[in-house]
């Protein structure tokens, strides 16, 4: 999206551009098939669902149509990973392209060596031990149980973001909070789950063997051979 007169406007395809994406399972097709895909412009014409989706299917509660719905069900259904991805904004990535993703962004590192070697801060640990005692925690929840908000810690969404962009944490889903009567209310919030729960240990850490820079090149390359116009500097600003 981008700004136009103080209001966001999104940045979509034509209707009846071929490329179009019309249904949720044409999304879930083309993550399979192109590896990995930001939800909103991350500076590549093309390369994010807003940019290969119709401005006016957006945001009309039709689930058929409204790409704004599809990320909740593709998160839900855990085949693929979804969250704060690129550059610290939302995105998709699929099962076979996780573990390349985590390879470059971890560095080798599960996240307990990470935290023992002075990479991680305290925040983020707690946020990851407490998301090893459950299959997965709304954000208010985790937010609570982890020692974030009011007299507690502050930045939970710095912190969960970098997990995020570190491959340890994705989000499983949206939830809206319930009422003493069992009534939901607000708007959906995020489910976060450990990546490792999400896809299995032995998988998430397969292409541990990789060097960061190797993984980074596997990457790139990829993209750039689904993009050749695009620009290596904001290809890799995207990467990560």
């Amino acid at each position: 999206m981008k700004t136009v007169d103080g209001k966001w406007v999104l940045e979509c395809i034509d209707p009846s551009d071929p490329r179009r994406i019309k249904s949720i399972d044409e999304l879930r097709d083309y993550i399979e098939s192109v590896g990995f895909l930001p939800f909103f412009n991350v500076g590549i014409e093309g390369f994010s669902l807003e940019g290969l989706t119709s401005a006016d299917c957006w945001w009309t509660g039709n689930i058929s149509e409204d790409p704004w719905m599809w990320r909740e069900v593709i998160a839900r259904e855990g085949e693929i990973a979804y969250g704060k991805l690129f550059r610290g904004k939302a995105g998709f990535i699929s099962k076979k392209w996780f573990p390349i993703f985590a390879a470059y962004r971890r560095d080798g590192y599960d996240f307990d060596s990470r935290y023992e070697d002075g990479l991680a801060s305290r925040k983020q640990k707690k946020i990851i031990d407490i998301l090893s005692e459950y299959d997965m925690l709304p954000l208010y929840e985790l937010k609570k149980l982890a020692g974030f908000g009011k007299g507690g810690d502050t930045n939970f969404e710095g912190a969960i973001t970098e997990l995020q962009m570190q491959t340890y944490v994705v989000i499983k889903g949206f939830r809206r909070r319930k009422s003493k009567k069992n009534e939901e209310y607000g708007w959906p919030v995020a489910d976060f789950m450990l990546s490792e729960k999400l896809f299995g240990t032995e998988h998430v850490r397969s292409a541990y063997s990789l060097k960061p820079g190797e993984a980074k090149e596997m990457i790139l390359n990829h993209l750039l051979k689904l993009y050749p116009d695009a620009d290596i500097r904001t290809a890799e600003k995207i990467v990560g």
